[in-house]
């Protein structure tokens, strides 16, 4: 990296904060104006032997009015760069309250945003910066209690909306995107309308009061109009169900957990994209969740001009020839529409999340079971076509049960003898004992519920408390109770269990539990995106200790196919935007019995 020889000036948007950087000692620079600037590393996009890098670079870091103040109160100065120049001839005009022409170097804009590409305009440095210098957010109350950042993406949903009709934000899980959508709202008129799953109705209802108490919120029965003004909170289900929701008229219309709309041939997708609103927001943590027919689907909802029909876009896309020049092109074409930046970007406060895998020898029944269920299955065959898939589909998921536990596939198991049958259930006994003896809490999430009810009884009786169990099959009113009372938030729930087991499905997404310092994953989920978005439910703004993330693969089993796959080659959706995909149970069902068992078989 060659040294930039002129000490520079950018502002970084999504921080709300001056960087100095290049020059012998930016610190030292910052210091001859009097401003205490803090060390910290940061990436600008800046020349280098004839390329753009933006590798991390140490940089002092000043509050935006101090800095703009001691820019106005002194004169040029020798090894100041052109963007610091252009900062000090903007100061006088920013500090009266005008409004000045963002005339700047690209070097004082140049900080990348959270997502690692995002360059901000000159524009939107210049007004972040008169922002930030004024502490005027008169925008709405709303704003003045978000981080920088979230500020930051709630005035990008602003200007995607006024521009383009919708936006994707897709933040990593955790970094807040329901209050940021929040404070789009409580600056418009309404009535806006707020689709998401049911477990997170009592989220919305709960953050729009804290954040916006001035905002009307309803949530939605079958058949109700929708209010001149506020917001209206309906479910996934009720949006494929209830014809009011289309027929009216909304300002904007937000999409929370928009996964749920990834496949377009759904009633749900179908009806998302006939809602009639001047906006459109999704808001997801996994923008391409298994292919890249997801985010066609997410896009048909917000901004469908930009990628067009999908039919079209799979023949550009999905089947391309080239497939990496594919990639740039939906790149290009994506990157003004879709926001997506990571906790180590925008909160590097945020403490780390550990990954931890437990390696395990199934037990002799696992192993006896295992290979009689191979043996059983592969016997006659597996056939060919749509009855391979079932067979295959049903072959994994009984050997995926076994690696938890033996008695989820014995009929008239009662289980009562738990302990030592499998190598998952008592290592993750193990932990959990020794995670609650050091006065910590944990979450286990499970995707079987015959296998959450299994586990909360038997560490209930461990334990001698009361273990719950979150599952779909559970009232919304009573899974919210659980929530609270997990989290020493509900009537009479005092420090709350120690442990809460949860359903992958039905709690893996939307809900906030840091009291939470490790998460435990008793079995394994084909796609690595579903097991991270259940990961962080601890591991979200609001947390202030490091989390542990548990995974378990029991050798010379499917698990071993599972944790190689979620350890896959990028492909082209990966290069896109950056995600990994995993396998599917399709790809699997295509390979011949030979090489299907030897899969099964792991490393054995």
């Amino acid at each position: 990296m060659s040294r930039i020889g002129c000490t520079q000036l950018s502002f970084l948007v999504e921080r709300e904060t001056f960087a100095w950087w290049g020059g012998p000692d930016p610190q030292a620079a910052a210091a001859e104006l009097g401003l205490a600037a803090t060390p910290e590393p940061v990436r600008i996009a800046r020349p280098d032997a004839g390329r753009i890098v933006s590798d991390p670079l140490t940089a002092a870091l000043s509050p935006a009015g101090p800095t703009l103040t001691a820019l106005d109160a002194h004169e040029d100065r020798s090894g100041w760069g052109d963007s610091v120049r252009a900062w000090r001839a903007l100061a006088p005009e920013i500090l009266r309250g005008a409004d000045p022409a963002p005339v700047l170097p690209v070097a004082g804009h140049a900080g990348l945003g959270g997502d690692g590409t995002t360059i901000w305009s000159a524009a939107s440095a210049v007004r972040a910066a008169a922002r930030a210098a004024r502490h005027d957010d008169h925008e709405h109350a709303v704003r003045s209690r978000l981080r920088p950042y979230q500020r930051s993406g709630a005035r990008w949903l602003d200007e995607r909306l006024d521009t383009a009709g919708g936006a994707v934000l897709a933040d990593e899980m955790g970094l807040g995107k329901t209050v940021q959508a929040i404070a789009v709202l409580a600056d418009r008129p309404g009535p806006h309308l707020v689709v998401c799953p049911s477990s997170v109705v009592a989220t919305w209802r709960r953050e729009l009061d804290r954040f916006a108490p001035g905002v009307a919120v309803v949530e939605h029965r079958r058949g109700a109009t929708a209010p001149p003004d506020g917001v209206v909170v309906a479910t996934y289900g009720m949006l494929a169900r209830d014809d009011a929701l289309t027929a009216a008229e909304w300002d904007v219309a937000v999409l929370d957990e928009a996964q749920h709309v990834r496949n377009p041939a759904t009633a749900t997708a179908r009806r998302a994209r006939a809602l009639r609103a001047r906006g459109r927001i999704a808001l997801t943590g996994t923008p391409v969740e298994n292919r890249l027919d997801d985010l066609w689907s997410l896009l048909a909802v917000t901004t469908p001009e930009v990628l067009g029909s999908r039919a079209r876009f799979r023949r550009r896309f999905a089947t391309a020839a080239d497939p990496g020049a594919a990639a740039d092109r939906l790149h290009a074409l994506v990157g003004p529409h879709l926001l997506r930046r990571r906790k180590a970007e925008v909160a590097a406060e945020l403490p780390p999340r550990i990954e931890v895998t437990h390696e395990l020898d199934p037990t002799s029944e696992q192993h006896r079971r295992y290979t009689t269920a191979l043996d059983g299955a592969f016997r006659g065959g597996l056939g060919t076509g749509i009855d391979r898939r079932g067979r295959v589909l049903a072959l994994l998921t009984r050997l995926k049960q076994l690696c938890v536990h033996p008695s989820l596939v014995t009929v008239g198991d009662d289980a009562r003898a738990v302990a030592g049958r499998s190598a998952v259930f008592d290592r993750l006994t193990e932990l959990v004992t020794e995670i609650v003896d050091n006065g910590e809490a944990a979450l286990v999430f499970t995707q079987y519920r015959t296998a959450g009810e299994l586990l909360a009884g038997h560490l209930a009786g461990l334990l001698g408390t009361e273990i719950p169990f979150l599952h779909g099959g559970l009232t919304r009113p009573a899974r919210e109770r659980l929530v609270e009372q997990f989290s020493g938030s509900g009537p009479g729930s005092g420090d709350g269990p120690p442990v809460l087991v949860l359903s992958l499905r039905a709690a893996g997404t939307g809900l906030t539990l840091t009291r939470a310092t490790h998460v435990l994953h008793l079995d394994r989920w084909w796609n690595p995106a579903v097991e991270a978005q259940a990961s962080d439910r601890a591991h979200r703004i609001g947390q202030t200790r490091a989390v542990t993330v548990h995974t378990f693969t029991t050798r010379g089993t499917v698990e071993e196919l599972i944790a190689e796959l979620h350890r896959g080659k990028r492909d082209l959706a990966g290069a896109a935007l950056g995600e990994t995909e995993s396998g599917s149970v399709g790809a699997l069902a295509r390979l011949g019995d030979d090489e299907l068992r030897a899969a099964l078989e792991g490393a054995r």
